[in-house]
């Protein structure tokens, strides 16, 4: 029989209800009665015990907020009765040691992925098209059809023929089924467009040619056609210059042309489709070759979370999380205000103390420019979030956090900067889910795990993106965006290191190109850089 609630550490002093739970229902938990005193959905959390105006309420075993007035043992909490708090953070308090988990069975796995020259392995063959500034954009749209038509030869979709129906009185038969031919069947040609590039503080300009690079630089894309107008803050110079810190050495093709300098559309649309058409077919030539799990590089990222997302498919992801990083791989953890709460460990656990230091200024300016903009961490929550059982920015983190798994953290990056080092990373990004997502491909990462409890139908152009649901409920009601579910863990079926392995096993067969994720199915292609300044 399922348990109706669940401690996550046992030093809390509220729990997780995992089923509805009405007014007057006796609950037997941790060998006592405890009377349910308000109608209480799963998800959301029960007090374990009186508390006073100001008493602090421990998750996780970290302090996720304050009573904001008398809450009885066996009530809900609310955001009436509960406000933010998190414990301030100075530096590092404890030593830090960890035991790796056992990989044996793990360590002559290989996927099959894509080789480039430096080192790197791709999950995916990618050709990209994007602009330096946002000029480019009708440009990059113009060629994105132009290729698409011609490089993958769709089929009307069923909702195309249904629209057609309507406007002939319904008159057509809309069975059609949606089926696409591929010209080159090694790989795929992505387009990119954004808003940046100019208009803003010349610094939004050099961090975009960061993220750019990044994905240049990323294993998966094998070379990029770069279109820029010539005007634009983001200069050609500044591009390659932060292609050139991240890869003094690279040797992938890189086609760049300025439109003020070579006449009209016309003759610079002819030009570039000649010349990314040679490219791409001679990138079409690389095949997938296997290679050690040591080449995966994950980032690990939350949107749509619920109050499961903590006790389930976050803590898988940290069970992956450890897997990787004892099999020399690399997993890269995001979304700084979401880690508000949990500073101090991370802050513990990090190898080098300049790092640790590293992070708490990151995460101190990141702070003070939210609360300069009349905002604060503690407005995270969204009211998805809340709906849902996660009532403050602390309480929502600590679950969060859960996806870094329990490893040491070998390097803090701020936004735009690219992986160097296996292991865990901690990368400076919003919480918003593209925008952080954006960030993590562009530092390197060649797949990403994505869990959500309210369902997120996000995607990226060059890397996979597989999606993790915290419920079944979930992967029922939403099965065209979730890939893997991880609602036995609520049910107790199967424990966090059952379903890490699984979904470990799922992954490789990702990276080799075995499966393909719902948000490619879907051709989910989201890309938002991240706007740290103001407009000119």
């Amino acid at each position: 029989m399922q348990n109706k609630i669940i401690k996550v550490n046992s030093s809390d002093n509220v729990a997780v209800a995992l089923v509805n739970l009405k007014a007057g229902e006796i609950v037997y938990f941790e060998g006592e009665n405890i009377t349910i005193l308000s109608d209480t959905k799963s998800k959301h959390k029960i007090a374990l015990q009186q508390f006073d105006s100001g008493d602090r309420i421990i998750m996780y075993s970290v302090l996720v907020g304050s009573a904001n007035g008398v809450i009885k043992k066996g009530d809900v909490l609310t955001t009436e009765n509960v406000k933010h708090q998190s414990e301030k953070v100075f530096g590092k308090t404890a030593s830090f040691s960890w035991t790796a988990p056992n990989v044996d069975k793990w360590k002559e796995r290989t996927f099959m992925g894509y080789h480039r020259e430096d080192g790197q392995v791709g999950t995916e063959n990618v050709w990209l098209f994007f602009p330096l500034v946002f000029c480019e954009n009708r440009n990059i749209e113009t060629l994105k059809e132009i290729f698409e038509k011609e490089l993958l030869k769709q089929q009307q979709s069923p909702h195309q023929m249904l629209l057609r129906s309507l406007v002939n009185n319904g008159g057509l038969d809309t069975t059609v089924a949606e089926t696409s031919t591929k010209v080159f069947n090694n790989i795929d040609v992505k387009f990119i467009t954004h808003p940046g590039g100019c208009g803003g503080i010349r610094q939004d300009s050099e961090s975009l040619a960061r993220l750019l690079a990044g994905y240049v630089n990323n294993p998966n894309v094998a070379g990029a056609t770069v279109l820029s107008l010539g005007c634009q803050n983001l200069q050609i110079n500044i591009f390659k210059d932060a292609l050139k810190a991240i890869n003094p050495d690279l040797k992938k093709t890189v086609l760049i042309f300025e439109q003020q300098q070579m006449g009209t559309v016309d003759n610079m649309l002819s030009v570039i489709i000649k010349d990314s058409f040679e490219a791409i077919k001679k990138a079409n030539n690389i095949e997938r070759k296997p290679a050690p799990l040591s080449k995966l590089k994950v980032g690990l990222e939350c949107g749509g979370s619920d109050g499961f997302s903590g006790i389930s498919a976050n803590p898988t992801l940290g069970a992956v999380s450890d897997l990787l990083v004892a099999l020399k791989g690399t997993a890269v953890l995001a979304e700084f205000p979401e880690l508000c709460g949990v500073e101090q460990e991370l802050v513990n656990r990090c190898v080098d103390d300049k790092d640790g230091e590293k992070f708490l200024t990151l995460m101190k300016a990141y702070e003070k420019s939210v609360i300069d903009a009349g905002s604060g961490f503690d407005m995270n929550p969204s009211p998805g979030n809340i709906k849902d059982g996660l009532i403050t920015d602390a309480m929502k983190s600590a679950g969060a956090a859960k996806k870094g798994g329990t490893s040491p953290v070998v390097s803090v990056l701020d936004y735009g900067e690219y992986i160097s080092e296996p292991g865990l990373n901690l990368l400076c990004t919003p919480g918003n889910d593209v925008e952080s997502t954006t960030a993590l491909v562009g530092s390197g990462v060649n797949m990403v795990l994505f869990t959500t409890g309210l369902g997120t139908p996000t995607g990226n152009p060059i890397a996979p993106i597989i999606k993790v649901s915290s419920n079944t409920e979930l992967a029922e009601r939403m099965p065209d965006i979730i890939d893997i579910e991880t609602g036995a863990v609520i049910r107790g079926e199967k424990s966090i290191e059952e379903m890490a392995e699984e979904m470990l096993e799922f992954m490789v067969e990702v990276a080799s190109g075995n499966i393909q994720t719902k948000a490619k199915l879907l051709n989910q292609n989201d890309f938002i850089p991240w706007k740290r300044g103001v407009s000119l």
